[in-house]
C-alpha cells in the first residue's frame, strides 16, 4: 500500500526545516513510525522532543533524519495540501448541491465537493458526516478535534435524509451524542428551502439545537440559491420578501429566547434574508462576535462597523479622483450610503458604485462572493465614462490566488484596462484605506495557498490569515 506523503513547497529561513536541510519538492512520509495522513498528525507527532523523519526527496531517493527539538518548536515547512491521503469526498446528492448548480466547464476545483472532517475542524468548512465510520469518530475523540462545522438542514431524521438523499442522514441525532459525549463541539448550519424545511421543520430544527447548547456553538441559517444550470428534478423555488419577512419573525422569537435565557443569541440569518425582507441587517452586538463570518453571517454588519471606525474628515486629493466600487446586487443597498458618505469626507474623491448583474450562474445569483471575472469585465466595459481606478470585493477572487470562479484572472482583467490600477478590499477597513489613500493603497490578496504546521496544533492557510 502506497503511503500518503506531505509536500513541502517552502521553507522558513532560520526554521528547524531550514536547520535539518529540508527543501521544496521534499516529501515527509512518516514521524517516528508513524504515517503522516494530514497536517494533524504532523502536528501531534512534532509534539515529541525526540524525533526520526522519513523524508523522500525530490529525486526518490529516502532518508531518515533523527534529531531532538523543544517541545514547543515548529518545524517551518508549508505543505501543498492540508491532507495527504486524498479529500474526502461527499456522497450526497442534496436537493441544492451548488456543485451541481454549475455549468459543465469550469475550473476543476470548482467541481470537488469536500465532506471531510478534517477541513472542518482545519478550516471551518462544514461537513454532513454521513461518510463517518467509526475510526473517524475515534480520531475525532481521541485527538479532541473541536469545533466541528456541521451541516444539518433539518433534525427530523427522515427529511434530512430526503435532503440529503443518503439514508444515513437519518443518523444525526446519535452522531451528535457521540460527539457530545467526547466533549467536541460544534457550530451548524441550515440551508433553507421555502416549503421543505422551513416553517414547522424548521422550528423543530431550531428546538433540538438550542436544547444541545452548549455543545451547539451556532446555528446558521442561509437562504436555497438556485444558479440557471440547476438541473436536479427535485422542484425547489427562492424566498421571497414575504417569505424572508416570516423567516426573520420566527427566528427572532427564538434569539430573544435565547438571549433571555444565556445572552447569547446562539441563532443567526445570513444577510440575504434582511436584505430580500427590506430590513437593515441586526447591530454587531446581535452577532455576539460573528462565529460564523466565514459562512457571511454579520458580513454586512462587520464591513459597515469597519468602516464606521475608521472613517474620517482627510484632507482629500489635489487632482480629481474617478474610482468604480464593484459589488454583487444584494449588496449595493448597505453599500451605496458609505460610497456617498466617503465623497462627502473626501474633497477631490468621485465614486461609482457599480452592482454587477450575475450573468454567468444566473441573475437569481446576487452575492459579490460569486461574481465572476466576465461579468465584471463586461459592466465595466458597459458602464465606460472617466475612472482611475477600480475597487473590487476580494470575496470574488479564491483565497489566495487572483483568480475568479470562472478561470479569468486578476492580471487579464487588467490587461483590459491596462491605464487604470485595479485593487482589492476585504473588510469595511480596506475599503476606506483605499479610497482615502488611493496612491498608496496595493491589493490585499496575497498570491499562495500553501499550509503550514503550528506547534499548538492550530492550522492556517497562510493565504486566509
Amino acid at each position: 500500500m502506497l503511503l500518503p506523503k506531505g509536500e513541502i513547497v517552502s521553507v522558513k529561513p532560520d526554521s528547524l526545516a531550514a536547520e535539518l536541510g529540508l527543501v521544496p519538492g521534499d516529501k515527509i512520509i512518516s514521524i517516528n513510525g508513524e504515517a503522516m495522513r494530514d497536517i494533524i498528525d504532523v502536528s501531534f507527532a512534532m509534539a515529541d522532543e525526540e524525533i526520526e523523519l522519513l523524508v523522500e526527496h525530490a529525486d526518490g531517493e529516502r532518508e531518515i533524519i533523527a534529531f531532538d527539538k523543544d517541545a514547543d518548536e515548529e518545524l517551518g515547512a508549508e505543505f501543498s495540501a492540508a491532507v495527504f491521503d486524498g479529500i474526502r469526498r461527499c456522497a450526497n446528492n442534496c436537493y441544492f448541491c451548488f456543485v451541481n448548480m454549475l455549468p459543465n466547464e469550469g475550473r476543476a476545483s470548482l467541481y470537488v465537493k469536500d465532506d471531510d472532517y478534517r477541513l472542518s475542524f482545519l478550516y471551518g468548512n462544514f461537513i454532513t458526516l454521513t461518510n463517518m465510520g467509526e475510526r473517524d469518530f475515534q480520531r475525532i475523540e481521541r485527538l479532541h478535534l473541536s469545533p466541528l462545522y456541521v451541516s444539518i438542514q433539518a433534525m427530523n431524521p427522515g427529511l434530512r435524509a430526503e435532503i440529503l438523499r443518503s439514508p444515513r442522514a437519518a443518523n444525526i441525532e446519535e452522531q451528535l451524542n457521540r460527539l457530545e459525549v467526547a466533549q467536541v463541539n460544534y457550530h451548524t448550519q441550515v440551508v433553507l428551502c421555502p416549503g421543505l424545511n422551513d416553517g414547522e421543520e424548521l422550528e423543530r430544527t431550531m428546538a433540538e439545537l438550542m436544547q444541545r447548547v452548549p455543545h451547539v456553538l451556532s446555528l446558521a441559517i442561509v437562504p436555497v440559491g438556485l444558479t440557471k444550470y440547476r438541473r436536479d428534478p427535485y422542484p425547489l423555488r427562492q424566498f421571497d420578501k414575504s417569505g424572508a419577512k416570516a423567516v426573520i419573525e420566527q427566528v427572532r422569537l427564538w434569539q430573544q429566547k435565547m438571549r433571555a435565557k444565556t445572552h447569547r443569541s446562539y441563532i443567526y440569518l445570513s444577510d440575504e434574508f434582511y436584505i430580500l425582507a427590506g430590513e437593515d441587517v441586526p447591530p454587531a452586538a446581535d452577532y455576539d462576535g460573528f462565529p460564523q463570518l466565514d459562512n457571511g453571517i454579520g458580513l454586512t454588519r462587520s464591513f459597515l462597523t469597519d468602516f464606521a471606525a475608521v472613517k474620517t474628515p482627510t484632507a482629500g486629493y489635489e487632482h480629481s479622483l474617478h474610482l468604480d466600487v464593484i459589488c454583487g446586487a444584494s449588496a449595493a443597498v448597505n453599500l451605496n450610503p458609505l460610497v456617498r458618505e466617503a465623497e462627502e469626507l473626501i474633497p477631490g474623491l468621485s465614486l461609482r458604485l457599480l452592482p454587477v448583474k450575475n450573468k454567468f450562474f444566473g441573475e437569481r445569483v446576487n452575492v459579490s462572493g460569486l461574481l465572476t471575472g466576465q461579468d465584471i469585465k463586461a459592466a465595466l466595459r458597459e458602464l465606460g465614462g472617466e475612472r482611475q481606478g477600480i475597487i473590487l470585493p476580494a470575496t470574488c477572487l479564491r483565497a489566495g490566488e487572483d483568480i475568479f470562479l470562472d478561470d479569468m484572472t486578476l492580471g487579464e482583467l487588467k490587461k483590459t484596462f491596462p491605464t487604470v490600477k485595479i485593487v482589492t478590499a476585504q473588510t469595511g477597513k480596506d475599503l476606506w484605506a483605499a479610497v482615502s489613500g488611493w496612491h498608496d493603497y496595493s491589493s490585499l490578496n496575497a498570491a499562495g495557498g500553501t499550509y503550514t504546521w503550528q506547534s499548538n496544533a492550530a492550522y492556517t492557510k497562510e493565504s486566509a490569515r
